[in-house]
């Protein structure tokens, strides 16, 4: 597909925009047939035929004989590099998994929420099951993985693979996360902190392109934080550097779920701003603070602005220490946009000790809240080495 921009309305405009409606479908419900392709992007069947003849000419797609109710078939979906790998990524609250090929191609992505207090061989098993199911609509097999990534949001021991601080997801605390993942998949497990694998994806896909030291936030139930020293991750000694959520920035503040008080997580950390906000009928989720602020509801507004006033003053300590390129904001309450971003930036303006133009660029993450999963798709694709790899 060409990467040239076209004149809005244009009929070259029109055809691409058709060519991503239908690449959007595959992607999302896996194998089509172009009568089930149709009906999913809205176009006419002819329209449809022509798009796919163009794209399996470009090798972005394959067509194979197939039957539907008895009748032939054409059935349509993307025409792989050889091989396949899976990002899993399980937060405090969230499950996500992805499959892509060789050349990080996203092929299938499919998520669900979590209980607070969820455990790692339930959430294992589900994951287990979401990854069958793509793979399934891809009509392939576990046996086709060349390697598993995991991102998991908490601090993990590098040398023991196990969750590392206190409090820190309860239901995971002693497992042996890579062993308890290969006895399921029978598959190489590459384990990684979700925060270092979204500053990963960020840097080879998205916001951070091109930059070799980036600092990515993650601010959403927790405030996590992935550092990327000369264009690679910073991991420290024991593989816990970047835990900015969990520095002290109040030493008689809330208890935080560390154990220790006055943590930035506790203060400026979803669940922080959701106490604040109590008194507020009918914000009871991250969803609701950043939909209310949008709104211009006064309340949300002012909380994220503390809250980003509080991750800036973090974020500007940090700098003074790693003198990135730029800070990439992700997680869900990075959705709020400027709302939050703008206070970050100025508390980062008045705490870094290099000002004006030194000072890092602030932006919003591109990729989302599937950034950790595929930092774990593109962390097990160079892990694999697996050759014709573009990413």
């Amino acid at each position: 597909m060409s990467s040239q921009r076209r004149p809005p309305g244009s009929q070259a405009s029109l055809r691409e925009a058709n060519r991503r409606r239908v690449v959007a479908a595959i992607k999302k419900q896996g194998s089509l047939t172009q009568v089930e392709l149709a009906g999913a992007t809205g176009l006419s069947p002819a329209s449809v035929s022509n798009i796919v003849k163009e794209l399996a000419a470009a090798g972005v797609l394959r067509t194979t004989p197939s039957t539907r109710s008895g009748r032939r078939a054409t059935l349509v979906s993307f025409a792989r590099a050889v091989g396949l790998v899976a990002g899993i990524h399980v937060s405090a609250r969230h499950l996500r998994v992805m499959v892509a090929d060789v050349n990080g191609t996203v092929l299938g992505e499919n998520h669900m929420p979590l209980a607070r207090d969820h455990r790692a061989d339930n959430e294992l098993d589900r994951a287990s099951l979401l990854l069958s199911d793509i793979l399934g609509g891809l009509e392939s097999g576990i046996d086709e993985l060349r390697g598993v990534g995991v991102a998991l949001s908490a601090p993990i021991d590098r040398d023991t693979g196990r969750v590392a601080g206190r409090g820190m997801l309860r239901g995971w605390t002693g497992v042996d996360i890579v062993d308890v993942v290969h006895r399921r998949l029978r598959q190489p497990i590459f384990l990684d902190n979700a925060s270092n694998l979204a500053a990963l994806a960020e840097s080879r896909l998205g916001a951070a392109r091109g930059q070799q030291n980036v600092v990515f936030l993650d601010v959403g139930d927790g405030v996590g934080s992935g550092l990327l020293l000369e264009g690679r991750v910073l991991r420290g000694h024991n593989g816990m550097a970047g835990e900015l959520g969990h520095t002290v920035i109040d030493e008689d503040g809330p208890v935080c779920r560390c154990g220790n008080r006055g943590c930035l997580e506790a203060v400026a950390g979803g669940p922080a701003i959701l106490e604040r906000l109590r008194d507020e009928g009918g914000v009871t989720k991250i969803g609701d603070i950043v939909v209310r602020a949008m709104g211009n509801d006064p309340a949300c507004l002012r909380a994220l602005a503390e809250a980003g006033k509080h991750i800036g003053v973090a974020t500007g300590n940090l700098c003074n220490l790693f003198d990135p390129e730029r800070v990439v904001v992700g997680g869900d309450l990075a959705r709020a946009g400027e709302l939050l971003l703008g206070p970050i930036r100025q508390a980062m303006e008045a705490t870094t000790l290099a000002g004006g133009d030194l000072v890092p660029d602030v932006v919003q993450g591109q990729l989302g809240l599937s950034a950790s999963a595929m930092g774990a798709v593109v962390r097990a694709i160079d892990e694999t080495n697996v050759s014709g790899a573009v990413l």
